[in-house]
C-alpha cells in the first residue's frame, strides 16, 4: 500500500486517537504550518508547542517521527520542485476518509501558520481563505462517484502547493521568537505561581479551528 510508502501507516498508528488533535493529518498540516513560518523546531519545542495545545506528552518513538518528517517538510517548503506531499490516507481508503483528512490537514495549516506568526502578507489573504474553505467541506455519499474522486484530486493539488507560496519568501524565524512558545511559557509562569500560592489556576489554550 502507498500508505506504507508515505508514511500514512506510521502516522496512523503513533498519532490516532490522540483527542485534542483530529487526525494524523491534522497534526501534518499543523508541523506544515508552522514551518511555513519558523525554523525547524527541535524535539524539545515540539514537546512544548504541543504542550500548549494540551496533547499528551509523546512517546520517543512518535517525537522521533514528529521531528523527522518536520526536517522532509521544512526542505520540501524551501526547494523549488514543488514536490511537498500532505499526509493523508491513499487511494485504497474511501473517499468520504480522504475528504475528511484533507479537511482535517487544511485545518492544521491554518492553525499552525497562526499560532507561528499571527502575520499575514497581502498576497496571503486570499490562500489563507481557500483553505478554511476546504477544511469546513463536508462529504456527501452522493459525491461518491467518479465526478467525486476528480473534485477531490482537484481540491488536492490545489491546496498541496499553498504552504510551498506560504512559505516562499519568507524569513523564518527560530521558534523561540515566534508566538508559538509563548503561551508555554505562560503556563509554567503560572504553574509555579500556583504551586508558590497553592492556587488552582485556569490554563489557556487557543482556539482550534477543527
Amino acid at each position: 500500500m502507498q500508505d506504507d510508502i508515505s508514511g500514512w501507516s506510521d502516522w496512523k498508528q503513533n498519532f490516532e486517537g490522540i483527542e485534542e488533535i483530529s487526525s494524523p493529518s491534522e497534526l501534518h498540516g499543523l508541523l506544515t504550518g508552522i514551518v511555513c513560518v519558523t525554523e525547524i523546531p527541535t524535539p524539545d519545542e515540539w514537546l512544548q508547542i504541543l504542550s500548549t495545545l494540551d496533547v499528551p506528552k509523546l512517546t520517543d518513538q512518535a517525537l522521533e517521527i514528529l521531528a523527522d518528517e518536520t526536517e522532509d517538510v521544512s526542505h520540501a517548503l524551501s526547494e523549488d520542485e514543488l514536490d511537498y506531499l500532505p499526509m493523508l490516507p491513499d487511494d485504497e481508503h474511501t473517499l468520504a476518509e480522504r475528504v475528511q483528512a484533507l479537511a482535517d490537514w487544511c485545518a492544521g495549516v491554518v492553525l499552525g501558520f497562526g499560532l507561528a506568526s499571527g502575520h499575514i502578507r497581502s498576497d496571503e489573504q486570499e490562500l489563507i481563505e481557500s483553505l478554511q474553505d476546504v477544511a469546513s467541506v463536508e462529504f456527501d455519499e452522493s459525491d461518491d462517484d467518479e465526478e467525486g474522486e476528480e473534485s477531490y484530486q482537484e481540491l488536492y493539488e490545489f491546496v498541496r502547493l499553498i504552504p510551498v507560496s506560504l512559505s516562499m519568501g519568507r524569513k523564518k524565524v527560530a521558534v523561540a521568537e515566534s508566538p508559538l512558545l509563548q503561551n508555554f511559557h505562560g503556563k509554567m509562569k503560572q504553574a509555579i505561581d500556583a504551586t508558590e500560592s497553592n492556587s488552582v489556576v485556569e490554563m489557556f489554550t487557543p482556539h482550534r479551528p477543527s
